[in-house]
């Protein structure tokens, strides 16, 4: 039982905690991803389901002098709003009536996190969901830590491989390369994964024949400290708990329209049909955290599947539980690296297809000023192009802290945002040129590789043909 208080939080702020439950189990909290808990503190947050369908988040707060009431608080807040909704749930998703449920690869890049990724995977290993072909792709490590650990704790549960060049669009095309399922799905190695995480995909895909990439629900897995509180209030990662399809022809309402691609989903939860995303090239190597570009690998592979004619899907109750970062020094390089995997996915964009420039340019202007002069928690128009539904705004309304002007610091992450998308395109281009010499290197090395497998081959085939010492005593002696 998770029976640890709340911390303190600086500034005047108060630590939002974390949980579920279920309206059709009275009483009941759990941990993010599973796990009985008992909330004690001030404030909290939680996924409200109905007989395990996801409904929407709700806040409360406990009563004054009463922290241990705070989980009663919750489940009374959750009835209120939702009861209505549980009386007549959404279908659950049926299972193929031919029964040929889709392999599904799911690809865990990983770079020197084994606490984390043993984590992830844990929760990976439990999502119910019978078919799995788990894939850990280690990305330039330190060490071997990784690969002696997993056969030790999973067995051939999880396959490993290694990525020696860094950045994640590289080992995400290597799980790419060896995934075996007709789906092929991406987590990051710091995720809890939710146990429908898996079944919600892949209905997903079944709800529509032309759906090549299906999305899901990014929900902070906790919100103790002042930089976690100010990145949900900056926007976060989710994207509300309507279901969307996306085309070319879907109106989105962005001014960036159609290529603000953030507003599809994230690239912490995402899956392709293998085929398509091997047929688009799969994720652009200059477009990667990582590198130079600081990001927008994801963004890019859903531009290019809208592109090849394909839909897009976002499932809300394809949920994963993310942990954002506790120091708030890493807020500002967040904000600029959103800004600037934007941008270089832009970049990148026009590059593959430079007649899409002429369409680009005279949506920029309002696109930067909407980024630069929207209000807290309604989502970031460039990176993070999280969804304003009402849904999305009941965390919003969790982690805001007073009434009033908004946080100064909140206003300099947009200036952050600003500065990451103008540099984008320059970071994309310093990464291209890094992604060449890193190929041409890879290059050179398969050569020497294959050069030394060939002399080596050519040495022994001499030895056997060469007679040796004793054969040609016996021949003389003959």
């Amino acid at each position: 039982m998770d029976t640890t208080p709340a911390p303190a939080a600086p500034s005047g702020e108060t630590p939002v905690r974390i949980a579920e439950l279920d309206l059709t189990r009275p009483g009941e909290l759990r941990r993010p991803g599973g796990g009985p808990c008992r909330l004690t503190g001030r404030q909290a947050l939680a996924l409200v389901r109905a007989a395990g369908r996801p409904l929407g988040t709700v806040t409360a707060r406990a009563p004054e002098g009463h922290p241990e009431r705070l989980g009663a608080a919750l489940h009374a807040a959750a009835h209120r709003r939702f009861d209505a909704a549980a009386r007549h749930p959404a279908p659950a998703p049926e299972d193929d009536p031919a029964g040929e449920e889709p392999v599904v690869s799911v690809v865990v890049c990983t770079h020197d996190r084994p606490d984390l990724l043993t984590r992830c995977l844990d929760s990976l290993l439990r999502t119910r969901y019978p078919y799995l072909d788990a894939i850990v792709v280690d990305n330039a490590p330190a060490d071997d830590t990784v690969r002696r650990l997993l056969p030790q704790r999973y067995g051939r549960r999880v396959r490993y491989l290694r990525e020696p060049v860094p950045g994640l669009a590289r080992a995400r095309n290597r799980g790419l390369a060896a995934a075996r399922g007709e789906i092929c799905a991406f987590a990051d190695d710091d995720l809890i994964l939710d146990p429908h995480w898996l079944p919600a995909l892949v209905a997903g895909f079944r709800a529509a024949p032309r759906t090549a990439c299906v999305t899901g629900l990014v929900l902070p897995a906790e919100l103790d400290t002042r930089a976690q509180l100010l990145l949900e209030r900056y926007g976060g990662y989710g994207k509300g708990f309507t279901p969307r399809d996306y085309t070319l022809r879907t109106r989105t309402g962005d001014p960036l329209h159609p290529f603000a691609t953030g507003r599809l989903g994230t690239g912490a939860n995402m899956a392709f049909r293998t085929a398509v995303l091997r047929a688009v090239g799969g994720f652009d190597p200059a477009t990667s955290t990582g590198t130079p570009a600081l990001g927008g690998e994801d963004l890019l592979a859903f531009h290019l599947v809208l592109t090849a004619g394909h839909t897009v899907s976002y499932r809300p109750d394809a949920i994963v539980w993310h942990p954002h970062r506790r120091e708030l020094d890493t807020l500002p390089r967040q904000a600029f690296g959103l800004g600037a995997g934007f941008g270089a996915y832009l970049a990148a964009a026009v590059h593959r297809r430079p007649r899409l420039l002429a369409t680009l340019l005279p949506l920029l202007p309002r696109g930067l000023w909407r980024t630069a002069h929207r209000a807290a928690g309604t989502g970031t128009a460039t990176g993070a192009g999280a969804s304003t539904d009402a849904d999305t705004a009941a965390t919003t309304a969790a982690v805001t802290v007073e009434p009033g002007d908004p946080d100064p610091l909140l206003r300099a992450l947009r200036r952050r945002e600003l500065l990451g998308l103008l540099y984008g395109p320059l970071g994309y281009l310093r990464s291209l040129r890094a992604q060449r010499r890193a190929e041409a290197r890879i290059a050179e090395h398969r050569l020497a590789e294959r050069r030394i497998a060939e002399r080596r081959r050519a040495e022994r085939r001499y030895a056997q043909r060469e007679p040796t010492e004793s054969q040609l005593t016996d021949g003389a002696g003959r």
